[in-house]
């Protein structure tokens, strides 16, 4: 590697805050954990967004979101929808998956709360349960990081 880059980067990782959203343990459980959960998400970012595997796409999310409340619609359908699609990808990657974890878990809670909770817990009655899954495994990245292979581990040594 070149040898300013290396400096560079080696600089840069002594900063408490990009060392701690590096920093990850060689655990296969993280990695185990974040792939499908990866997945997931991504498939339900591109329902919001594009209208894939049967989703509403952007225009009918954002009109579902403002009738729930969700006001203006159209903003966090795409807020939502791209976190889904784009931190799903972070996680299969293993790239800021600190931040990514951090910023699903609270699209999670906002679900949770705004759409499912009043149904209960089972997903049979349009629950919880499901979002609270997803939650618990996102919250559980923003503490462990991204484990074994990972562009987080990569990026830390």
């Amino acid at each position: 590697m070149n040898t300013a880059l290396n400096t560079t980067i080696n600089t840069t990782m002594k900063t408490p805050l990009l060392n701690r959203i590096f920093t990850t343990d060689e655990s296969l459980s993280s990695l185990i954990l974040r792939i499908p959960i990866g997945v997931i998400f991504i498939a339900h970012g591109g329902q919001k967004l594009f209208g894939l595997f049967g989703g509403y796409g952007l225009e009918g999310t954002a009109k579902w979101m403002a009738s729930i409340g969700l006001e203006p619609g159209y903003l966090m359908a795409l807020m939502a929808g791209s976190a889904e699609l784009f931190g799903g990808l972070a996680l299969i990657l293993g790239l800021l998956v600190r931040p990514a974890a951090l910023v699903l878990s609270v699209t999670m809670l906002v679900a949770i709360f705004s759409v499912h909770f009043s149904n209960g817990l089972f997903i049979s009655n349009k629950g919880y349960e499901f979002a609270l899954a997803l939650f618990a495994a996102s919250a559980a990245l923003v503490f462990s990081g991204a484990g074994r292979f990972s562009l987080d581990g990569i990026i830390s040594k």
